[in-house]
């Protein structure tokens, strides 16, 4: 009898194991196509980018990036609370500092370093969780990190001269990781739809700061107007909202390596529209992103905690502190994890 009823108490945590693999291993390919169309629509950014001031191009996109998805689904609008408003203008002001910064570093450096300096947020983002929320992370990720980077080196690095513009992407890289961290905090409980537009809206109001000295301009061309619609469905309303959605499932940590997959895709595209050739370095560089890639999908005795699991500990704690679940947030399951222990 004993046994029967032990068996059937396991059989739940088992559906549920399974349940979470599944939605985990979803949330990673999720993430990997984000990865290729950033990686697709880097040409077309380039060519953009040429004839547009950088500031109006971004503007343009982000704002087209909201509006297209506000008109998708108009009940997003109500949806839209004092806490997600308030987590997504955070996630968003992040966001709109790290393209703000990347695009001042590329006026003062090279693609090819800025691309290198960029992907260092693979690295920076388990130190900063480690330094800000004390989470423990695992040789494993920790290995998966640095390989990463040094598949990062082998695909873009040609040499590096430490300036003003290499400081500002450093910068960058900083607020990408920050970004990362901030959706593993901040996305959990939250409607992930919601949460992409706030984000888009409020990094097209910063890049629209920027562009106000000379006033934003529109495309000039038919090809950049085509950029910009692509790179606003695609590359950004599409993109963030998948990204929002599947680090409510996985580590910042795991996120922030599958994401390395970018300059992969980036020349893989690179070579067969662009017609670059392939070298020896980008060959072995795309075989460590990739093997990283598996590297951190591997369990470890003491695995990172997810932010679901993370999100029940956090919520708990918050409740007790506060003594009353307030009747216009959600109920404390699904209120986002605070970081108190590993999460994403």
């Amino acid at each position: 009898m004993n046994g029967v009823l032990n068996g059937r108490f396991r059989l739940r945590p088992a559906r549920e194991d399974a349940a979470h693999s599944r939605l985990r291993l979803t949330a990673v390919v999720g993430l990997l196509l984000v990865t290729a169309v950033w990686g697709a629509t880097f040409l077309v950014v380039k060519d953009a980018t040429v004839g547009m001031p950088v500031f109006d191009f971004l503007t343009w996109r982000f704002a087209l990036a909201a509006v297209v998805m506000a008109a998708i689904r108009p009940s997003v609008l109500r949806r839209i609370d004092r806490g997600t408003l308030a987590r997504g203008a955070g996630a968003g002001f992040l966001l709109g500092m790290s393209y703000i910064l990347q695009t001042l570093g590329l006026q003062h450096t090279s693609a090819a370093v800025s691309g290198f300096l960029t992907g260092l947020f693979v690295v920076i983002t388990p130190l900063l969780a480690w330094a800000l929320f004390r989470q423990h992370l695992s040789l494993t990720a920790w290995a998966a990190a640095l390989t990463a980077t040094a598949g990062l080196a082998l695909i873009t690095l040609s040499g590096v001269s430490f300036g003003s513009g290499e400081a500002l992407t450093l910068l960058c890289a900083l607020f990408f990781a920050l970004h990362l961290l901030a959706l593993g905090r901040w996305s959990p409980g939250r409607d992930a739809y919601a949460l992409t537009v706030v984000q888009l809206t409020t990094a097209s109001l910063m890049c629209l700061i920027g562009a106000a000295p000379h006033g934003v301009r529109p495309p000039h061309s038919g090809s950049t107007w085509m950029a910009v619609l692509v790179t606003a469905v695609l590359a950004s309303a599409f993109a963030y909202m998948v990204q929002t959605w599947a680090q409510k499932h996985v580590t910042a940590t795991q996120a922030a390596v599958v994401l390395t997959m970018e300059p992969v895709f980036a020349g893989l595209f690179a070579v067969v529209v662009g017609g670059e050739r392939l070298t020896v370095s980008t060959l072995v560089g795309g075989a460590l992103v990739v093997a990283a890639m598996f590297l951190i999908e591997v369990p470890s005795a003491e695995p990172e905690k997810s932010a679901e699991s993370a999100e029940l500990t956090g919520s708990a704690e918050s409740e007790r502190a506060e003594g009353s679940v307030r009747s216009d947030e959600p109920s404390p399951q699904s209120k986002p994890a605070l970081w108190a222990k590993e999460t994403s």
